[in-house]
C-alpha cells in the first residue's frame, strides 16, 4: 500500500518532455503549476492544485541555464512544503556542480555539498538522481539518496548492434569502475586511457592507451559530454593505436560550447546519450542517438511511492530498456 496519498509528478521550465514522459508512462497527468520569469528576473510559482497529503515528485535536471534551474526546482519545492505536501521527492536526473565535489586547490569551494544543503533546506525529503558525477555526493545529503544508472539502457543499445571486436574504453582513470561494469555487461575487454591536466585551466591531455584496441572497434564510456574534448582527444588516440573504429556512450549530453563542432568534425562514428537534460534540435546531429531515461524514472517513482526496493535487478533493468 502506498505510504502517502495521491502520486503527483511537477516539473520546471528546465525539461518538461522529460516530465511528460515520465508520468505518460506512469499514466497519470502532470501536477498543474505555473512557473515563470519576471522582468526583473525574480521567479514565480503558484500551483494550480492541491497537494496536502500527497507524495509529490519535482522533476528538474539541472541544465542551462543552470541557476534559473536550481532557483527554480528550490522554489516550487518550498510552494509544496507551504502547501502541506505529505513528501516532496526532488527528481534531478542530472546533478550539475558535480565536478566541484572537494577542495582540490586553495581556497575553493565545494558547490555540489552546497547544492545539497539548498535542496535539504528547501525542503526536498528524498533525492532522485542518475548517473552522478562521483558517488560521494551522495554523502552530502541528509535525506534518502536513489542514485539510478543508465548504464544497462546504453549497454543494451550496442548489445543489439553485435559489434564485432568491442573494446571498451574509459577515457581516465577516474571512470575506470563505471566502463568495466560495461565492460562486463558486453562480455567485452577493458582498456583505459591515461591523462594528465596541464595549464593554469586544467586542460587535459591524453597520453597513454593502457591495454590493446589494435584492430578492434573501440566504445568509449563516460557519465557526460560537456565540451566534447576529452571525447574527441580520447578517440583520436585509440585509432592511431589501431583501433578500426570509435563509439561513444554517455549518460548527459551537456554539449556546451563547441561541442557540437568538434563532435561533428571528429572520427567518431555514433554517440549514444540519454535525454537526462533536453536536446535542442540544433544539437541533434546525425551521429548523436538519444534513448529515453522516462521509463527507468517512472518505475523507480512509483517504487518509491508504494514503499518497495528501488533496486532493480539486470532482467528488470533490460525490460524496462526495451520499452524505452
Amino acid at each position: 500500500m502506498p505510504l502517502y496519498d495521491e502520486l503527483t509528478i511537477f516539473g520546471g521550465n528546465a525539461h518538461p518532455t522529460l516530465t511528460a514522459a515520465v508520468c505518460e508512462d506512469i499514466g497519470i497527468h502532470p501536477g498543474r503549476a505555473e512557473v515563470f520569469t519576471f522582468s526583473n528576473e525574480n521567479i514565480f510559482v503558484r500551483l494550480q492544485e492541491s497537494v496536502r497529503g500527497n507524495d509529490v515528485f519535482v522533476v528538474q535536471p539541472f541544465s542551462s541555464p543552470l541557476s534559473q534551474s536550481i532557483m527554480e526546482l528550490l522554489i516550487i519545492i518550498d510552494a509544496l512544503k507551504r502547501a502541506s505536501a505529505g513528501r516532496i521527492t526532488a527528481v534531478v536526473p542530472y546533478y550539475a556542480y558535480g565536478r566541484t565535489d572537494k577542495k582540490d586547490q586553495p581556497r575553493v569551494p565545494i558547490t555540489a555539498r552546497l547544492v545539497a544543503d539548498l535542496i535539504t533546506t528547501a525542503g526536498a525529503e528524498r533525492l532522485l538522481t542518475v548517473d552522478l558525477h562521483a558517488g560521494q555526493i551522495q554523502g552530502f545529503f541528509n535525506i534518502p539518496v536513489d542514485e539510478l544508472t543508465a548504464m544497462y539502457l546504453l549497454a543494451r543499445h550496442f548489445q543489439e548492434q553485435r559489434i564485432p571486436e568491442l573494446v571498451v574504453v574509459s577515457p581516465d582513470l577516474g571512470n575506470t569502475k563505471r566502463a568495466r561494469n560495461f565492460a562486463e555487461f558486453l562480455d567485452a575487454p577493458l582498456a583505459i586511457i591515461e591523462k594528465r591536466r596541464v595549464g593554469p585551466e586544467g586542460r587535459s591531455e591524453p597520453l597513454n592507451v593502457i591495454g590493446d584496441v589494435r584492430g578492434r572497434r573501440v566504445l568509449l564510456v563516460d557519465d557526460e559530454i560537456d565540451t566534447g574534448g576529452s571525447v574527441t582527444q580520447a578517440a583520436r588516440l585509440v585509432l592511431e593505436r589501431g583501433a578500426l573504429e570509435v563509439f561513444v556512450a554517455a549518460t548527459h549530453a551537456i554539449l556546451s560550447g563547441p561541442a557540437i563542432a568538434r563532435l561533428q568534425e571528429s572520427p567518431i562514428r555514433q554517440i549514444v546519450v540519454t535525454d537526462t537534460v533536453p536536446l535542442p534540435p540544433e544539437k541533434r546531429i546525425e551521429k548523436i542517438t538519444v534513448l529515453s531515461i522516462a521509463p527507468i524514472l517512472g518505475q523507480t517513482i512509483q517504487r518509491i511511492h508504494t514503499g518497495t526496493s528501488v533496486s532493480m535487478s539486470h532482467r528488470e533493468m533490460d525490460r524496462v530498456s526495451l520499452t524505452s
